[in-house]
């Protein structure tokens, strides 16, 4: 059975850092630790975190990602000194890690981590995936992933980020620092359930520009123009724009079928462009097929308070009197600081938290500003951007004769 410990805190020295956060976290507590997780935002060096973890807790395995910024019992942190870590402990997770994770290996590298999944003394129910952030196609990672554990298997988690410059993001495992490398955490605890949800609240504008030529995660054309160059003058932008400038206001909507339509809330799937090629190709986060329509689109923002509400609604009321061991939490940078001001992000991470705490206390809680995040939709793993993705861990009640 797992036992879950998180804090959050914004400090510069790492070994400070880790011991005010192992001490937060299991209070006055010897830290007995099987794994350790870490989200620190990008002024942090993961390679001297990840040292200071193995000083303090010998033998637990630590794995780490950049993000541009994180969410923990203390609520939201958005400087470039912000971290959150989670100690798990006892028997019930598997871990697995694959590197050369790109657009073109993505299912081979999905089908990688379950192959090393099925290593577990029981089946794997449930999986926390933190990818690479930029040059993956996301839906070939989880088709790969469901190839080897089955589609029922449950995919939450993120993909790594910068400070919204779609240059490079970072991904450790045991101290060695990669770009392009993927994580998961198997979780086979059989007194585990998982409850996941995601919600963006953005709205679509205009009319669409057609997919004219693809390859892979490569959007080439838009119609029958260079994908990037048309896509910097969609947006207003001038020739030498760059990510920066256009993740914080670019997001690409796909249409989605009627019935997933209902269940998310919303008639569109939101889509990130973090990086471009020379030859003017945008770099999409899945694959996207010749003929695919796309819109821009805006935030509305008594949408996305009515939709966190509606989606709290729904994942609560599949858990009535209970409250999760742990909750797993993927938001899109672009719904930070960046577009909001601090004061409304305050309130919308207070509001996701409340109804999953006790007696005013929140659950064990571990969540990042990232590229991307993964959560369910239409009963399939599915990727999103733009979103806050809940995974919520509930321990089952032992069965009464």
């Amino acid at each position: 059975m797992l036992d879950f410990h998180t804090a959050n805190i914004r400090a510069v020295n790492p070994r400070r850092a880790v011991l005010e956060l192992l001490e937060t976290a299991f209070g006055s507590m010897q830290p007995t630790c099987d794994l350790i997780l870490i989200n620190a935002a990008v002024g942090h060096d993961l390679a001297e975190l990840s040292k200071a973890v193995a000083q303090q807790c010998p033998g637990a395995r630590v794995l780490a990602s950049s993000c541009a910024g994180v969410v923990g019992p203390e609520g939201p942190g958005e400087s470039i000194h912000d971290i959150v870590l989670m100690g798990i402990s006892g028997e019930g997770f598997q871990i697995a890690h694959v590197n050369d994770l790109y657009g073109s290996s993505s299912y081979a590298r999905g089908v990688e981590l379950g192959r090393s999944l099925l290593a577990a003394p029981l089946p794997v129910r449930m999986v926390y995936l933190l990818a690479s952030g930029i040059d993956i196609a996301n839906d070939q990672l989880l088709a790969g992933l469901e190839a080897v554990l089955g589609r029922e298997v449950v995919i939450f988690g993120a993909t790594s980020s910068d400070q919204m410059q779609g240059v490079a993001t970072f991904q450790a495992i045991d101290g060695r620092i990669d770009q392009h490398s993927a994580y998961a955490v198997g979780f086979w605890d059989p007194t585990l359930t998982v409850e996941t949800g995601a919600t963006h609240g953005f709205v679509v504008v205009g009319e669409p520009r057609r997919v004219t030529a693809s390859e892979g995660n490569h959007i080439i054309e838009l119609d029958g123009k260079p994908a990037w160059p048309s896509y910097l003058e969609w947006l207003g932008l001038p020739p030498g724009a760059t990510e920066g400038d256009t993740i914080p206001i670019g997001a690409l909507a796909e249409a989605l079928p009627a019935e997933l339509a209902e269940e998310y809330g919303n008639a569109h799937l939101l889509r990130v462009v973090t990086h471009h090629t020379e030859a003017g190709h945008m770099i999409y986060a899945t694959d996207c097929p010749v003929g695919t329509d796309l819109w821009l689109t805006v935030r509305d923002e008594e949408l996305i308070f009515r939709d966190m509400d509606r989606l709290l609604q729904g994942m609560t009321g599949r858990k009535p009197g209970q409250f999760p061991v742990a909750v797993f939490h993927a938001d899109c940078l672009a719904r930070g600081r960046r577009l909001f001001n601090r004061v409304m992000k305050d309130e919308l991470v207070h509001r996701m938290q409340l109804p999953f705490a006790t007696d005013g206390v929140t659950s064990p809680w571990f969540g990042m500003y990232g590229f991307g995040e993964y959560a369910r939709l239409g009963g399939r793993n599915a990727y999103h951007n733009y979103t806050t993705a809940l995974a919520a861990l509930y321990r089952e009640p032992p069965e009464t004769s």
